[in-house]
């Protein structure tokens, strides 16, 4: 299976890993203590984010330690910018048509009134 940045993100728990050792470089071991599931499936989901250029794992003797590559994320930001443009302009076309709703019902009321 192909896997991308898109696919890393979607899942809470791999979420949140990004989010822990982008503060700091963290080993398996006190990453799982963060996670009420086993270390294998933490390692899975540290496999996935590897597997998608999130994070690098070096390894310390024994110890293999996890850290962030946050640059990949600029794909995501990237996606999400074209979008946040369209709905900026629909957005703003929509206030545009309320206020000429609203003029146009205040000027229907103020001529009912007279």
């Amino acid at each position: 299976m192909r896997r991308d940045v898109f696919h890393a993100i979607a899942d809470p728990t791999r979420r949140e890993i990004i989010n822990l050792v982008a503060e700091k470089s963290m080993n398996l071991n006190a990453l799982a203590e963060n996670f009420e599931m086993s270390r294998p499936a933490i390692s899975q989901h540290v496999k996935i984010l590897r597997e998608c250029g999130l994070i690098n794992i070096r390894q310390e003797g024994r110890e293999r330690f996890c850290q962030a590559k946050l640059q990949k994320l600029k794909e995501v930001s990237d996606f999400v910018e074209q979008y946040k443009s369209m709905w900026t302009k629909k957005l703003d076309a929509l206030e545009v048509y309320l206020d000429e709703l609203k003029k146009k019902g205040k000027t229907k009321s103020h001529k009912q009134k007279k």
